[in-house]
């Protein structure tokens, strides 16, 4: 057994090579999850402005990161998502949208999926269960026939397909404060279940632990959960994850181009330290990556990075070890 929980803090780490931008495009979405840990809903008008996209096509030209990870909110709601796409596939980054399988059917969005198909673009699409009871739970009344529609759409187009290129991911996240179950066993569920009922395909299924911050969180609180949900967290710390952590080799953009370790932390305000490299200011900004580099740098962490490291790990690319 580990330490109890005021005894265990989480190991300082330190980052590697730069490889990805994980964007924070913006916070309004049409959806409002309960599991989301950025609050992001239809209300929310929080947009990344044109000075910081900007910014980031400066450092996609000049910088040798290889992906580009679009999230939100539902990053395709941005004014400018497609001129993004398009600006950093151009330059032959591997871009990644953090699709909710709704927007595809929603007005205005028609187009959406034939335009991810001709760029290349790989959809990593959330769809919490197989069952229309619990996904309808967790997100919404309609949510899991929407999202259905919106991946028998994008099999259409080649996506998820055997030999197509066209990369089509589903991620899971647990119901309630537990870890998600093995993610090799749970994606052949998810693909025998997929197949058989709706005849969908896909490539690789990304089980996420939720992380004990923002409306998660929050619901933790409100229900008398977040001590034991912490202290599983904490009991089911695994070293061997520390290696394959994401925020060693990514840094998270907010919305007015501020950096952060990973989105968690972005969600915490809790901004990346570039040691005495800030003169006069308190927060690391996309301008700082146009000459800096990050190798060696250290990593924020608090009591939520638990959850990146619990049983088989947890990352934006799923579990770490399986």
């Amino acid at each position: 057994m580990l330490p109890l929980l005021d005894q265990l803090a989480f190991p300082a780490i330190r980052r590697g090579h730069l490889e990805a931008l994980q964007i924070n495009l913006t916070y309004r979405c049409n959806q409002r999850c309960l599991h989301c840990h950025v609050n992001a809903g239809p209300t929310r008008t929080e947009a990344m402005t044109d000075e910081s996209l900007a910014l980031l096509h400066r450092v996609i030209d000049a910088h040798p990161v290889h992906t580009l990870d679009l999230t939100g909110g539902a990053p395709e709601m941005h004014p400018r998502f497609r001129e993004i796409v398009v600006h950093a596939r151009r330059e032959g980054l591997r871009v990644i949208d953090r699709c909710n399988l709704t927007i595809l059917g929603e007005p205005g969005y028609e187009d959406l999926a034939e335009f991810l198909a001709e760029q290349g673009v790989e959809v990593t699409a959330s769809l919490p269960c197989y069952s229309r009871d619990n996904v309808d739970k967790q997100r919404g009344d309609g949510v899991f026939d929407a999202s259905i529609k919106g991946l028998q759409r994008l099999n259409a187009l080649g996506y998820g397909q055997d030999g197509s290129e066209l990369i089509l991911n589903l991620v899971y996240n647990p119901q309630g404060p537990r870890l998600p179950p093995p993610q090799a066993a749970l994606e052949a569920d998810y693909k025998r279940h997929l197949l058989e009922d709706f005849g969908i395909h896909f490539n690789h299924l990304l089980t996420i632990t939720n992380q004990p911050i923002a409306r998660f969180g929050s619901t933790l609180v409100s229900k008398g959960q977040f001590n034991d949900y912490m202290q599983l967290l904490r009991d089911s710390y695994r070293p061997e994850n520390l290696e394959g952590l994401m925020c060693r080799s990514l840094v998270s953009v907010d919305w007015q181009g501020y950096l952060y370790d990973c989105d968690f932390n972005q969600m915490l305000e809790l901004p990346l330290q570039l040691q005495g490299q800030l003169i006069g200011r308190e927060r690391a900004h996309l301008r700082d990556l146009l000459d800096g580099q990050l190798d060696g740098n250290p990593i924020v962490t608090r009591d939520h990075c638990f959850a990146c490291t619990a049983g088989q790990g947890s990352s934006c690319g799923g579990a770490l070890n399986d």
